[in-house]
């Protein structure tokens, strides 16, 4: 279960550090115009903003051990960020642009509640309890 919840941390997290980056490189003018409605700019650059330390916020806590309920925290607010996304894709019209938002949500929700409750960063994991057999 941890390295299941570990490739996915570390491929969501680029994803959104990629994405996020790119947006905040991008012009505001380009970035609003490639919008399905219309958002103010100061919201999609806190929204960029959030997704690069959002991204950072699955792999770094893990990585140097400090603060390792920040991976289920930040799994979570991306969760919330892509539900966002999700109601201003299909607001759009097309039926196939929420499609992405809406998976990558649900990964986000899958770490943020593996992360919370199957296996939490910082805790080892629970051994089976071996059955000893005593030959007779």
């Amino acid at each position: 279960m941890n390295i299941a919840l570990w490739t996915l941390q570390v491929l969501v997290g680029a994803l959104f550090i990629f994405g996020g980056s790119a947006k905040l490189a991008m012009p505001l003018d380009e970035l609003l115009a490639q919008m399905p409605i219309a958002l103010p700019g100061l919201l999609m650059q806190f929204i960029s903003v959030a997704e690069v330390v959002g991204g950072l916020g699955l792999i770094l806590p893990g990585l140097v051990r400090i603060r390792v309920g920040l991976t289920a925290l930040a799994a979570a607010a991306l969760t919330i960020i892509m539900v966002g996304a999700v109601v201003v894709c299909s607001l759009s019209g097309d039926v196939l642009a929420p499609l992405f938002p809406l998976v990558t949500g649900l990964l986000t929700a899958t770490i943020a509640y593996g992360r919370w409750q199957l296996r939490p960063l910082g805790r080892p994991a629970r051994r089976r309890q071996q059955a000893v057999v005593l030959a007779a």
